[in-house]
């Protein structure tokens, strides 16, 4: 997408501007605000080394307090990355030459926001300010249709991160679950802050919100179409909302601990069965799947329950439906293992009281143990329990090894295995654990005579036998 257009109305020029800006905030004060609240945001660089190169990422980031802490947004790394393969961060401060940088640590996500958190080397702290030092006491009033609202975005690295403005009219309000504004343009890119005409932090912005747009053609009569600006963002959540978010530093970089309940699948209950049941203006989710094994099974969670309250609290009516179980899912990740999770269940025509103790995540995929084999052309990883889940295999029954990698034209690729493929057995002996799967391809790939090997693999509940040819 060519967005050249939009951002030649939107050079660094235009903040100091005063003919457009005097709707937002007092022409004489913009040049000072933007000055000051520039020092809150950052250009971060990091690259990610898999098996055959080193990929680089740039992205925004806020800073968050005075230890010189940097919050990225959720989406700029692959939840199935592990954090050893995450190097050489790179802070770079806006409109500064790029030959000048700082170094920065990967702390961790946080399940709750889905923040990633990052620190900067001492040497840059003091030239930052923490965006917390513009929130306004007590928590701001929540933005009015048709107010105004601005923020920062800022250029490519070729162009130095050069910082511009932005702003927007409030549209509407909403909840998602965490109250969010649009606004009629781009008020900030995603993942940095947005004020309001005082220059006071007002919330975030978060990417993912397109347009949607009809196409018409001689052959068609209109077709949907959705635009999605990606290093501009209309949508932001409300600092009320966000603002406690800025303490959840992860105390290690998987993010743990990680509260879990354990109820899969959840979906939203359809309003008219809600009306059915006379449940009025509030929602429910309705529990698909109650795993092995979890604190949910423990409370004695049934499938098919509807979640309606939690807390003694009755879950709210969301708009769209499925928000509510983005609430849900929310309101666990607020809590830690071990804390005690009251809910209220529908179970057919019956209310039914559960107290449910919360657990810690089971071990996640970026968590996984995985080796990379050159020869052969493949990576392998333990099998966890979200395999095991998407499987549906019982914990009891869960062996082998997942395929994490496969080389283009490398023995195993050209044999067929694919990513996710599950190994059940190596040269017609079952692999258990992932130990074993791990000596029995080393010892295959160490031996300059073997000319092939059989692997027993699973995809789509359906085995197969597949001849790896090594000659």
């Amino acid at each position: 997408m060519n967005f050249s257009l939009c951002f030649r109305s939107r050079l660094l020029a235009l903040m100091f501007a005063c003919v457009t800006m005097g709707a937002v905030v007092r022409a004489a004060d913009l040049p000072a605000l933007l000055q000051e609240r520039v020092k809150s945001v950052v250009a971060v660089e990091f690259f990610t080394e898999t098996e055959l190169d080193r990929r680089p990422t740039v992205t925004n980031a806020f800073v968050a307090d005075t230890n010189g802490t940097l919050v990225l947004p959720p989406g700029v790394i692959d939840g199935r990355v592990q954090p050893s393969q995450l190097k050489d961060f790179r802070v770079y401060l806006p409109g500064k030459p790029t030959t000048e940088f700082a170094r920065a640590v990967y702390l961790g996500q946080d399940p709750l926001s889905g923040w990633h958190f990052v620190r900067v080397e001492e040497k840059l702290r003091a030239q930052l300010t923490p965006i917390t030092a513009f929130a306004a006491a007590p928590t701001l009033a929540e933005p009015a249709m048709a107010d105004d609202y601005w923020g920062i975005g800022l250029r490519r690295k070729d162009e130095d991160f050069m910082p511009y403005f932005l702003s927007g009219k409030i549209s509407n309000v909403q909840s998602l679950p965490e109250r969010t504004a649009v606004a009629l343009l781009e008020v900030a890119a995603p993942g940095l802050p947005v004020f309001n005409k005082d220059g006071a932090l007002a919330g975030i912005a978060i990417g993912g919100f397109g347009s949607t747009y009809v196409q018409f053609s001689r052959n068609e009569r209109g077709s949907p179409l959705m635009l999605m600006n990606v290093e501009e963002s209309r949508v932001f959540k409300l600092v009320g909302d966000v603002l406690p978010w800025m303490s959840r530093v992860p105390a290690s970089t998987s993010g743990r601990p990680i509260a879990w309940l354990g109820a899969y699948g959840l979906q939203p209950m359809d309003p008219d069965v809600a009306a059915f049941l006379k449940l009025g203006n509030q929602s429910g989710c309705v529990v698909s799947e109650v795993l092995a094994d979890s604190p949910a099974q423990a409370a004695g969670m049934k499938d098919r329950d509807i979640i309606v309250a939690i807390d003694g609290r009755p879950v709210p009516r969301f708009t769209p439906d499925q928000v509510a179980v983005s609430y849900i899912e929310r309101e666990i990740l607020k809590r830690k293992p071990g804390d005690k999770f009251p809910l209220t269940v529908l179970r057919g025509s019956d209310r039914v009281e559960l107290v449910a103790t919360l657990a810690d995540q089971p071990k996640l995929q970026r968590e996984a143990e995985r080796k990379y084999f050159g020869k052969l052309g493949v990576t392998v990883r333990e099998f966890v329990y979200g395999d095991g889940v998407l499987r549906r295999v019982k914990p009891a029954d869960q062996r082998g090894v997942i395929v994490n990698f496969v080389k283009n034209n490398s023995p195993v690729g050209t044999a067929g295995l694919r990513p996710d493929d599950w190994i059940l057995e190596v040269d017609g002996t079952e692999v258990k654990t992932y130990a074993e799967a791990v000596a029995k391809l080393t010892a295959i790939e160490a031996d300059a005579t073997r000319t092939d090997f059989v692997l027993l693999t699973s995809r789509n509940n359906a085995t197969a036998v597949q001849r790896v040819k090594l000659k």
